[in-house]
């Protein structure tokens, strides 16, 4: 009798860690603390998955490794950026297209997110491995941006220009936003930068 009624609360705690709200964010904070706290190289996938109270086949629906836990929202902002490169107004330069998206993607950087990023990109700035899987991913956002305005009719190299000058302001804003103190939005530091860019390449 006690081995069934173990065997049935253990079920019953899988179930609750399975089924608990948030668990990828649960998941990326605890990964984020033990990171902080021992290393990325020394914590283990089992180690987050219980500092967040889940199980570690939870851990795995929602990441791939370890890695990924800090490159969560990276899908959904790419989704972001091109439905916005994609529905520019007609006519709308291809740097200015895709600069107006990045702008908008001020959701996925709210002011409260800030330490959190800062956290992030500490972490990753420390790591080969992870610097190299941020440009895997910024590679691939440009590809896809380059390919979004080619639908809209924007033929190469302008394409491909805009879509890296375009990443290159928001690489720019993104690190100013994350040590930012004078508390201004990601949008106002995306047109700062994007004005500064111009600028550099207006003929005096």
């Amino acid at each position: 009798m006690t081995r069934q009624r173990r065997g049935s609360s253990d079920t019953g705690a899988l179930r609750a860690g399975r089924w608990e709200p948030n668990a990828r964010g649960r998941l990326q904070q605890a990964a984020l603390e033990l990171y902080a706290e021992y290393g990325y190289d020394q914590t283990t996938v089992a180690q987050i998955a219980q500092r967040a109270g889940l199980t570690e086949r939870t851990f795995f629906r929602h990441f791939a490794d370890k890695r990924e836990v800090l490159f969560r929202g990276a899908g959904a902002l790419q989704e972001f950026l091109v439905n916005g490169v994609t529905s520019a107004p007609e006519g709308v330069a291809p740097l200015d297209a895709v600069t107006d998206a990045l702008a908008d993607a001020e959701v996925f950087f709210s002011p409260e997110g800030r330490a959190f990023s800062r956290q992030r990109q500490s972490i990753i700035a420390a790591h080969a491995e992870l610097q190299e899987r941020e440009l895997i991913k910024l590679a691939a956002l440009s590809a896809e941006l380059t390919a979004t305005l080619r639908r809209r009719g924007v033929k190469d190299p302008a394409a491909s220009l805009a879509a890296e000058a375009g990443i290159a302001v928001f690489k720019i804003a993104f690190e100013r936003w994350i040590n930012e103190t004078s508390h201004q939005s990601f949008r106002q530091l995306i047109q700062e930068s994007l004005a500064e860019l111009k600028a550099m390449t207006v003929s005096k």
